[in-house]
Order: structure tokens, then C-alpha cells, then sequence
């Protein structure tokens, strides 16, 4: 089972860039998925989640307005889409999934058992 993210790059303040995630070896269709990131030199922290069954999502406060996250699971991919990106933002991005189908979203780290290997983000002023 690989989880593989895409999309990370260097984008300017106020642009805007689409993350995605592609599954591969199972399906991720009906289990909650994840996004976290890292920023040098501290933790992993939640970005945004969205549930197995139903599409429910839910976000930190931080990106709240500015960024979606979505699920094609047809594709089995799971994307972010980034508005308005702030400096703040920069950081390597993690996709994260259940192994375990739920309507519910989690925001701790804990609950998830498969990662992707992350891709960079880099937000300039």
C-alpha cells in the first residue's frame, strides 16, 4: 500500500496551488484521509480531514476560508487545494489515511496508519 503525494512547489503569497494524493495497492474510498504538515524544526500538525462515508470535513483554524480538501474516489485520490497561501504555510505536506471505513473525521496523528512520504511547499512573500 503506497500513498503518493504530488503537487508541492514554490508559489507566491496569494496564488494559489492543488495538492494531491493517489493511492495505490488498496482502496482508500470509505476511509477517513488526512492532510498534516510539517514545518522545519516542529511537529507534524493537522491541516484538514474528511470522513470515509458522507464527505464530511473539517479544518484547523488557521486555513479555515482559504483551503478544501476533496476525494476522488473513482481515481482514489485525495486532494488540497490551496487559496491564498500565506508564508506560514510552507512546510512538508503529508497525506494520511485509515485503514478502517468511518463516517468520521480524525485530526490526531494517531489515528491514521498509512502516510505518503510528503512533498514541499514553499510560500514566498
Amino acid at each position: 500500500v503506497q500513498l503518493l503525494e504530488s503537487g508541492g512547489r514554490l508559489v507566491q503569497a496569494g496564488g494559489s496551488l492543488r495538492l494531491s494524493c493517489t493511492a495505490s495497492g488498496r482502496t482508500f474510498s470509505s476511509s477517513p484521509m488526512g492532510w498534516f504538515r510539517q514545518a522545519p524544526g516542529k511537529e507534524r500538525m493537522f491541516v484538514a480531514a474528511i470522513s470515509g462515508i458522507g464527505g464530511r470535513t473539517y479544518y484547523t483554524d488557521s486555513v479555515k476560508g482559504r483551503f478544501t480538501i476533496s476525494r476522488d474516489n473513482a481515481q482514489n485520490t485525495l486532494y488540497l487545494q490551496m487559496n491564498s497561501p500565506r508564508p506560514d504555510d510552507t512546510a512538508v505536506y503529508y497525506c494520511a489515511a485509515r485503514s478502517s471505513s468511518s463516517g468520521g473525521y480524525y485530526t490526531s496523528r494517531s489515528e491514521y496508519g498509512y502516510w505518503g512520504q510528503g512533498t514541499q511547499v514553499t510560500v514566498s512573500s
